[in-house]
């Protein structure tokens, strides 16, 4: 005797299982559509202060004197700003860091 596979048993319709998701409330949307204006703002400006980093590490190339506390060095401008740039940068990333790591929720 063979059996033959049924497929389950529907479950019963209910009229929630049924209706659409609710439409969205305008503030609801006002907010989604507020940050992804911010993410396009921010992304912009990222993009806006690389292009002048770059354009004024290519205006100064001429070489500087870096006077240490122990002694000196001569560098290029242009290495001397981006340095200053990824110090920064990362200078920013740390403090946010440790920011949130003390601010939060215990």
């Amino acid at each position: 005797m063979t059996s033959i596979p049924t497929e389950p048993a529907a479950p019963p319709s209910s009229p929630e299982a049924n209706a659409t998701p609710p439409a969205e409330s305008r503030p609801a949307r006002l907010a989604r559509h507020g940050r992804r204006v911010r993410l396009y703002a921010g992304a912009c400006g990222f993009i806006v202060l690389v292009g002048a980093l770059i354009v004024l590490s290519s205006k100064n190339t001429r070489g500087v004197k870096l006077d240490w506390a122990v002694g000196s060095t001569h560098a290029s401008l242009a290495w001397v700003i981006l340095a200053a740039a990824v110090i920064g940068w990362l200078l920013g990333i740390t403090t946010a860091v440790v920011f949130r790591h003390r601010t939060r929720r215990p």
